[in-house]
Parts: C-alpha cells; sequence; structure tokens
C-alpha cells in the first residue's frame, strides 16, 4: 500500500492577508473617480474661501476677510474649545467632513457591489477588512490634507493675506491633522459598518460627526459647567484643537497618541460588530 502524504495547508500570516487587501482597496482607490473628485473640492474649497471674502459686493464695498493671514486658513491661531465664528472652522478640518462623505460611499460600494459578499466568503478575518480600510480610507484623507494645503496657500496668496508664522508651529498644525486622519478614518469605516444597510444613514452620519455639530455642543455645556477646557483635546475632536498656529511639539505628540487611540478602538469595535452580525 503506498504511504499517501497529507498534505497541509497553512493559511496565510496576517502580514500577507493585509498586503494582500491594502493592495485590492489601494487599486479600487486610485481607479475610483469619485476619490480624484473630493482632491479636487478640497483644493477649490479653500481657495474660493480665501478669495470670494476679498471680492466686492453689488454696492462696490469689500467684504470684511475671514482671515489676515495666509495660513489661518490651515489652522486657527490658537487652540479651539469652543467655536466663535465660521472663521475659527473654516479650516482643514473641513478636510474631515469631505473625508467622511468620501468614506461612506467608497465602503458603500463593497455591499452595493457584492465585493463583502466576495471577501467574506473567501476571507474570513473580519480584522483585516477593518485594519485595511482604515489604512486606505486614512491614506485617501491625508490625500485631501495635501490638496488643501495647496488651494489654501494660493487662494490666501492671491488675497494678499500676511505670510508671517511661526514654521514650527505650522508643521505641527498640518502634519497634525494629517496624522489625525487616520482616527478619523478608523471613526468613518465604524460607521459605515454600523450603518452598513442604510447607505443614507452612513453618509448622513459621517457628515454629522465630520462637521463636529455633535463637539461643538458639548463645549457649550463644558464651558457653561465652568469645566476645564482642556478636557475637549482628548477624544471628543480627535485633539485637532491642538493643532493650530501656535502649538508646540508636545501638541504634534498628542494628535499621535490619540488618533492611534481613535483607530485602536474602532477597529476593534467594528470587527466586533462585523463578527458578531450577518455582514451581508
Amino acid at each position: 500500500m503506498e504511504n499517501v502524504k497529507e498534505l497541509k495547508f497553512e493559511s496565510p500570516t496576517f502580514k500577507k492577508r493585509l498586503k494582500g487587501m491594502l493592495g485590492v482597496d489601494f487599486y479600487r482607490l486610485f481607479h475610483t473617480p469619485l476619490f480624484y473628485i473630493f482632491l479636487a473640492i478640497s483644493a477649490i474649497i479653500p481657495a474660493m474661501v480665501s478669495c470670494l471674502t476679498m471680492m466686492p459686493d453689488q454696492n462696490g464695498n469689500v467684504m470684511e476677510p475671514l482671515y489676515s493671514n495666509v495660513w489661518q486658513i490651515i489652522a486657527s491661531t490658537e487652540p479651539l474649545y469652543v467655536i466663535k465664528s465660521i472663521s475659527d472652522y473654516a479650516n482643514m478640518n473641513m478636510v474631515f467632513i469631505f473625508g467622511g462623505i468620501m468614506v461612506s460611499i467608497f465602503i458603500g460600494h463593497d455591499y452595493k457591489s457584492g465585493y463583502v459578499k466576495q471577501l467574506f466568503t473567501t476571507h474570513a478575518k473580519k480584522e483585516d477588512y477593518m485594519i485595511s480600510k482604515t489604512l486606505s480610507c486614512a491614506f485617501a484623507i491625508v490625500c485631501m490634507c495635501l490638496t488643501y494645503f495647496i488651494g489654501g496657500t494660493i487662494g490666501g496668496l492671491i488675497a494678499g493675506y500676511k505670510t508671517n508664522v511661526n514654521v514650527g508651529s505650522l508643521f505641527v498644525a498640518i502634519f497634525g491633522k494629517m496624522i489625525l486622519s487616520l482616527g478619523w478614518s478608523g471613526l468613518f469605516t465604524f460607521l459605515n459598518v454600523i450603518f452598513r444597510r442604510y447607505f443614507g444613514i452612513s453618509v448622513a452620519s459621517s457628515f454629522f460627526f465630520g462637521t463636529g455639530i455633535l463637539i461643538i455642543g458639548v463645549a457649550s455645556i463644558v464651558e457653561a459647567l465652568s469645566l476645564p477646557s482642556s478636557f475637549l483635546n482628548v477624544f471628543l475632536y480627535g485633539a485637532s484643537v491642538n493643532a493650530c498656529l501656535t502649538s508646540g511639539f508636545g501638541a504634534f505628540i498628542t494628535c499621535i497618541l490619540v488618533s492611534v487611540a481613535w483607530a485602536v478602538i474602532y477597529i476593534i469595535a467594528g470587527s466586533h460588530i462585523l463578527n458578531k452580525s450577518d455582514v451581508y
């Protein structure tokens, strides 16, 4: 009787699984026109906001500019725990709104196209899906931050705003918000896992949280109760209040810690939901 060798099939390692999923997600991202549309939107909006405030109205009077410095379209001049005017919020934080909508559409297409059904039929690791989507979408939001920076800078220069700034603080403001894209991507991916059967609600929820309306409401309560405003810099708005034009290196570290913490928490929570429920 011939000896029959037992064939052993080893499951791919985490590194190989993640590499494969990231490859698919980035391929789909780069071949999705929506990605480039949102990159353009992220550049055009800040340029328009900077330039339009310098245009005369019907009576020939020039509107009072929202900013006095080119870099205020990128970040606020000081940590913002309570929004006092639209100019306080009209900075790179707007990218999180665009990013939330794009993530909702990107993930929503997974379910609409049947990609998720095919994926989880052959690939059982829900954690890999959450990690891959969080990382690929974070990359997309970082790209939006870059185009926002370019468009906002050009618009501010055309409008004739001043350019003086502390270079170190500007670095913290720009790269701090880019790093926070990881945490925000984790949140948006988590929301879309919760509302995966309701595309409209997933888009609305991402938009709602991206605007920071909830955070502004909480900030008002904190201020009314005379609680320390610094409480808001940890988990309420992803430490983006710290990424401003007067920030130091400590604020940059805070952004890293908070962003990673957000991403880990939402990846674990989203994976748990996918493992305990019907994902289709």
